[in-house]
């Protein structure tokens, strides 16, 4: 145990001794959270609508105040061209295109119906299916109205209605920083741990100091853990400050046991800087570290569920995903902090962990004894 005390002060020295490591500690997780949890949204809001108003009655101006009111468009411009909204399109600054045509409100009066086109800019799919909805159900309550001015109602209402009252758990203001903070929580850790922990054994290779320790006493495994150690300390460090931040920023309520985010965060920091420590044992120079930890680090975001949701992929994604230490412990993030789930509910998780964390760990202990 003494041996392993020894390796850990060592390894902090190191890392108080390295300024750019303490920036990387301490500015990154700042920044991150800071950043990224406003950047990375998918909320649609202000979408910019081109009109194409031919009719200019008093119906067709109604119909584009309303939209304007609607706190998801903005109306850039306007235009009697419909070649006009298209060129906005193509230059990006417009998302939508609403074109009345002429004699709209006669035809509304005197057939009961009248059509309007919308040119959407599809590029985004996801963006375009959801302005799509949106725009769409501002014309269908202006539709509603219509008919309930022409009958003198106060209001539309159909015979027959079935009244819903909606309630959203888990995050009852839809708030999408909520769902984006854990995610961030959970790269910052990974970010962390993984190059930290690949960076430190490479670069005793370029110092020359790795040869210093292997001539002594040292077992193996306890040079492992005397590597592995204070950088789980360091990565519990950002992901307390980071969870600081998220609540006294974006108010993120932490619904869970931290003593349950924290424990699992160690399982998880074990995988992570376990394949870190591997990494850097096959490798040779730091830029090699670099070279190799942004290719998993890619991987592991990407099919993660940061930004798609994992349901979404494809079936042999799914099952791939189930090597993807991210993605578990993305998953323990939001459901503890924001569900309030338990160790019960987090089984499949804590096994995944444990099975991909003893696999990187084992790997990590072989290539050192191989390289030695």
């Amino acid at each position: 145990m003494r041996t392993i005390l020894y390796v850990i002060q060592k390894e902090f020295i190191q890392v108080k001794r390295n300024k750019t490591m303490l920036r990387m500690i301490l500015m990154v997780p700042m920044m991150q959270m800071l950043i990224l949890v406003f950047a990375a949204t998918y909320d649609i809001k202000n979408l910019n609508i081109f009109v194409v108003d031919n009719d200019l009655s008093a119906t067709s101006r109604k119909l584009v105040n309303t939209i304007d009111a609607s706190p998801f468009f903005t109306i850039s411009n306007s235009s009697f061209n419909p070649e006009e909204g298209e060129k906005e399109l193509l230059r990006n600054k417009a998302n939508m295109v609403l074109v009345i045509p002429s004699e709209f409100e006669r035809n509304l009066i005197r057939q009961d119906k009248a059509s309007v086109q919308l040119l959407i800019n599809a590029i985004d799919g996801s963006a375009a299916q959801l302005g799509y909805s949106y725009a769409a159900s501002v014309i269908r309550d202006f539709n509603k109205n219509i008919i309930a001015d022409w009958k003198g109602l106060p209001e539309f209402k159909p015979p027959y209605q079935i009244n819903t009252v909606s309630r959203f758990w888990y995050n009852t203001e839809l708030e999408y920083k909520w769902y984006m903070a854990p995610g961030i929580l959970a790269i910052l850790v990974t970010l962390i741990g993984l190059f930290l922990s690949g960076m430190s054994l490479v670069k005793e290779k370029e110092l020359g100091t790795i040869e210093q320790l292997n001539v002594t006493p040292i077992k193996k495994i306890q040079f492992i853990a005397g590597k592995l150690i204070p950088f789980i300390a360091i990565a519990l460090f950002d992901l307390a400050f980071g969870l600081l931040i998220a609540r006294l920023v974006f108010n993120l309520p932490i619904v869970g046991s931290l003593w349950l985010v924290f424990g699992l965060g160690v399982l998880y920091l074990v995988g992570i800087l376990g394949l870190g420590l591997f990494i850097s044992t096959v490798a040779h120079t730091q830029q090699q570290v670099m070279f190799v930890t942004y290719f998993f680090m890619m991987i592991f975001l990407l099919m993660g569920g940061i930004f798609t949701p994992v349901d979404s992929m494809p079936h042999w994604a799914q099952i791939v995903d189930e090597a993807n230490p991210v993605y578990h412990f993305m998953r323990i993030m939001r459901m503890v902090v924001l569900k309030g789930s338990g160790f019960s509910d987090l089984i499949h998780e804590f096994t995944a962990l444990c099975i991909i964390g003893s696999t990187f760990l084992v790997l990590a202990v072989w290539r050192y004894k191989k390289t030695t």
